[in-house]
Parts: C-alpha cells; sequence; structure tokens
C-alpha cells in the first residue's frame, strides 16, 4: 500500500459459509450473506440458512430491514432478519436477474426485456406488478431517491419510468452502447452507468446533459455514490476512484480521487459507509480496507490472502446506522466487525 495502514484486522470476526457469496446486506443488526446456489445465511446469535430459490440466486438488493432476491427459478422472493421468506413475484420458465429496492416498500426486477415494479402495496400483498419493455435486456435496475420513478439501463442508454404515470412514455437518456448497472445520485440530480466497456457514463436528469467518466484498465462492477451524494466510488482499477459530484456539473472537467492503492491487486469492490466520508474497499486478492475519503487514511479489515484459485472480495455491506460491516469472497469467506 501507499503507506503501512492502520489494522483492525484482529477485531474481525471471520466465518464461512457454503459457497460463493454474490451478495450481502443487514437485516435490522443480522448480516445476510447470499450465495449463488440459492441460499441466504444469516448470521445472526444462531446462524440461519434460507434456502430462498429452487436454482440459483443472480441478484440481490436490501433495504436494512429486508433482502429481495431474484433466481433462474423465476421467484422475486423476500427475506426478512427472522428467516422469513415469501414469493413476491413469480414467472415460470424464466430468469429474474435484476432487482432493486425503492421508497415506501416498493420493489424492481427484471426478466429478459421486461421491467416490473410492484409499489409497496403491491409488495405488501403480491399484488400484480406493472411492468416496461425496454428496447433491449435490461442490465440495471435503481429507483429515485424520491417518488416511485425508475431508472432502465439497457444497450443505447436508460429509461426513466414513471410506473403510476399511465400512458406516459418513459423519458430516455441515450448513449451508444451496453448500458449495465445504474445508480441515482442520493439528490436526484444524476443517473450514472456501467458500460460493457471500462468507462462510466451518467447523466444531469434536467437536461440530459452528458458526463463521460473513462481511463479505467479493466470494466467497472462495483460503484455506489456516497451518503452526502458528493463522490461516486467505482472499482475496476488498482484503486477506488472517487468521481466528484458536488457541483452542477459533475465531474465534467474535474479529475477523480484515487484511495487505496494496491500495487498487486485491483479493487473489486466499493461500499460507502452510510453516514460518514469513509468507502470500505474490496480487492481481488482478498485484501479488504477502509479508506477516509477527507485525507486517504487507511485501516486494514482483512489482509490479503493469494488463496489459490482465488479468494477475491465480492460483497460489502454496512449496517444502516454504520455500526458494523460485513464482507465476503469468492470462496465463502467472510467476515463482520462491529465498531
Amino acid at each position: 500500500m501507499s503507506s503501512a495502514p492502520s489494522s483492525l484486522s484482529d477485531k474481525v470476526l471471520p466465518f464461512s459459509v457454503d459457497g460463493a457469496i454474490i451478495a450481502a446486506a443487514f437485516l435490522g443488526a443480522v448480516p445476510a450473506l447470499v450465495t449463488g446456489g440459492g441460499k441466504i445465511v444469516l448470521e445472526g446469535a444462531a446462524p440461519v440458512t434460507v434456502e430462498a430459490h429452487g436454482g440459483a440466486i443472480l441478484a440481490a438488493a436490501g433495504d436494512g430491514t429486508r433482502l429481495v432476491t431474484g433466481g433462474d427459478d423465476g421467484r422475486v422472493m423476500e427475506t426478512v432478519a427472522d428467516g422469513t421468506s415469501r414469493i413476491l413475484a413469480e414467472h415460470k420458465g424464466r430468469w429474474i436477474d435484476r432487482v432493486a429496492v425503492g421508497p415506501d416498500g416498493a420493489v424492481a426486477y427484471s426478466a429478459g426485456k421486461t421491467a416490473y415494479v410492484l409499489s409497496g402495496k403491491g409488495a405488501a400483498t403480491g399484488g400484480e406488478p406493472k411492468s416496461f419493455e425496454a428496447p433491449s435486456t435490461v442490465g440495471g435496475l435503481a429507483f429515485a431517491p424520491k417518488g416511485l420513478r425508475l431508472a432502465v439501463a439497457h444497450y443505447g442508454g436508460v429509461s426513466l419510468w414513471f410506473p403510476n404515470a399511465a400512458g406516459a412514455k418513459p423519458e430516455l437518456l441515450g448513449w451508444k452502447g451496453s448500458h449495465l448497472g445504474v445508480a441515482f445520485s442520493p439528490d436526484g440530480r444524476f443517473v450514472v452507468t456501467t458500460m460493457q466497456e471500462p468507462a462510466l457514463h451518467g447523466w444531469r436528469v434536467v437536461d440530459g446533459a452528458h458526463m463521460r467518466m473513462s481511463g479505467y484498465p479493466s470494466r467497472v462492477k462495483s460503484f455506489a455514490f456516497t451518503a452526502d451524494g458528493k463522490w461516486l466510488a467505482s472499482s475496476g482499477s488498482g484503486e477506488a476512484i472517487l468521481w466528484p459530484f458536488q457541483s452542477k456539473d459533475g465531474p465534467m472537467g474535474k479529475q477523480p480521487t484515487m484511495l487505496a492503492p494496491s500495487p498487486t491487486s485491483r479493487v473489486t469492490v466499493v461500499a460507502p459507509h452510510p453516514k460518514d466520508p469513509v468507502v470500505a474497499v474490496g480487492y481481488e486478492d482478498g485484501m479488504v480496507m477502509m479508506a477516509r475519503i477527507s485525507d486517504g487514511a487507511e485501516i486494514l479489515l482483512r489482509a490479503p490472502t493469494n488463496a489459490a484459485g482465488g479468494d477475491g472480495v465480492s460483497a460489502i455491506a454496512w449496517h444502516p446506522a454504520g455500526g458494523a460491516v460485513v464482507f465476503g469472497t469468492a470462496t465463502g469467506k467472510a467476515g463482520r466487525l462491529v465498531f
């Protein structure tokens, strides 16, 4: 690293689960780890394994109290801290490969080219979802921070859809290429996508002005805004890349900030703290760091493992109040730290 970081690695409680970890979340105080094989492990006082799907889990999203997952069994499932799991929607013969959770209990998911939204009431009752047919396979879903508005990423850009506005045509934010993950800034002013190429693309929502963020050595697979919306943290390089979003023009004409550089490994996961200007960073070699944005100060949570066959960090999640963090790897290794 650039300097010898402080370490809390001896305070981290290590544990493991059966299977590759693809996502992590907190359900209240309970860490939840999602495995690709269809299971959710709730690491509470007494660990509970939930058989959420009859096949692979393809997508997961949590809001601090529930975890919504989509699988190749065509089901959208909701799991809560006590291990209770229920079906929100089912599309037999389809793969549910993108999910998102939104305001007031709303849930979005996609199967192929079709995006669906269950409003809070619909999600609570298992009611009929509203649907939108995208121009191509849906690459990502994200709710706006206020109101029921969904960003649907696809080839050629992002469609902004109001599910409750019957007959209203979604607004297209266009840009050539394949758009995958998508995120709204916390204030709703910007939308950003990951690209199939090693780049991010953004738009200012009010007028569609473009923001291109390139220069990555590999494709960005993890990105998220900080809680205050001032920075967009991203993977895809040997350090966490943070783009500035403080001004009305976002990152245009500005250089990104680099955090927690590694001379030997690339960043796989970034997870901003839910309140403070701190980012948790995971790497291909299994290392996990915390870095403070203001001065780049680093704290080591897990040393590199260099395990044969790959032990890359695949998921990191913060407790909604910020007092704990959990991480997992592609080989099922995990760790939890309570501050």
